[in-house]
């Protein structure tokens, strides 16, 4: 007997498949995971797959249903692997705090890169800015960074309430991603706008002001109008994997606008005279520190490429 179903947890060892209203418990064939794929988990949360159920009611699954896109990583430690987060995904929201934790700018440059180059419409929320009352300025200037690139940022609050409605909203009947740091407050969000769901939520460790892991594998729920949400572990680094220098600057909206410019048609945005990009960066049009981002990727820091 075989069916048809969506990934919507995985672990490792062991898959949950929802198919026909029902939760299947799936491993995957051997074969599977050999098929060329260099990546540590060939089978992700939000896979259509294929499962079949031999003789003991064992379900296995053997095929997965070529992928519209998807949001990958370089795998931790492994510099030749990949880990995938999550696949078949109409959106991704990425939280982001600029306090308990700080959340770095260049790991939101590059998911957002990632974004950009596996075609998932991206939304900025940034969180807890119940804290930030005093430093109106820097939710301003991030704004100012962001909404420039072209993306959109929507100030919440957990806690408060602060634009939590507006995130509800946008996620009924779609299948969005929520990822960042550990401690950012993914999973307190998704527990407000839906309380019945059973999300383990943490609290911040103050002696590093980092987030303690709550999530410890992406899990998929549904939510309303037949939309999911996938919940991720925080994620501590964000290596760009499949992403060639050259085409590197194609991921920024901002320079994209920009280049056609530039007075060489291969210009690469750094040295070049006459590069409309780094006229763009020194006029303010381009916010520095997206442009910093790009130069430290292309510079492939042994902690995210090599």
């Amino acid at each position: 007997m075989t069916r048809e179903g969506i990934v919507t947890q995985a672990t490792g060892s062991w898959y949950r498949v929802e198919s026909n209203g029902e939760a299947l418990r799936c491993r995957i064939r051997g074969k599977l995971r050999l098929k060329g794929v260099r990546s540590t988990n060939p089978v992700v949360v939000g896979d259509i797959v294929r499962v079949e159920c031999d003789a003991t009611g064992e379900w296995t699954i053997f095929d997965i249903v070529p992928r519209r896109n998807y949001i990958i990583r370089r795998a931790s430690n492994l510099s030749k692997e990949s880990h995938i987060i999550a696949a078949n995904i109409d959106q991704a929201f990425i939280v982001v705090t600029l306090i308990q934790p700080q959340t770095a700018l260049e790991f939101v440059d590059r998911f957002l890169i990632t974004c950009e180059a596996y075609k998932v419409p991206a939304t900025i929320l940034l969180a807890k800015v119940d804290l930030l009352e005093d430093a109106p300025e820097a939710v301003a200037e991030f704004h100012q960074i962001y909404e420039g690139a072209g993306y959109r940022v929507i100030d919440i609050s957990a806690t408060e309430g602060i634009g939590v409605d507006i995130v509800e909203a946008m996620l009924a009947g779609k299948v969005t991603l929520v990822s960042g740091n550990s401690g950012v407050g993914k999973s307190t969000l998704i527990s407000t706008i839906y309380p019945d769901l059973d999300i383990r939520t943490g609290e911040i460790s103050d002696s590093f002001h980092k987030g303690k892991h709550t999530t410890t594998f992406s899990t998929m729920y549904p939510v309303a109008d037949g939309g999911y949400i996938i919940d991720t572990p925080g994620i501590k680094g964000f290596g760009l994997i499949e992403i060639e220098d050259k085409e590197l600057w194609h991921y920024f909206p901002e320079m994209i606008s920009t280049a056609g410019s530039c007075r060489f048609y291969n210009c690469t945005h750094t040295h070049e005279p006459g590069c409309a990009v780094v006229e763009a960066v020194k006029d303010g049009q381009i916010a520095y520190s997206r442009y910093e981002s790009y130069l430290k990727i292309l510079d492939d820091d042994d902690k995210y490429r090599k």
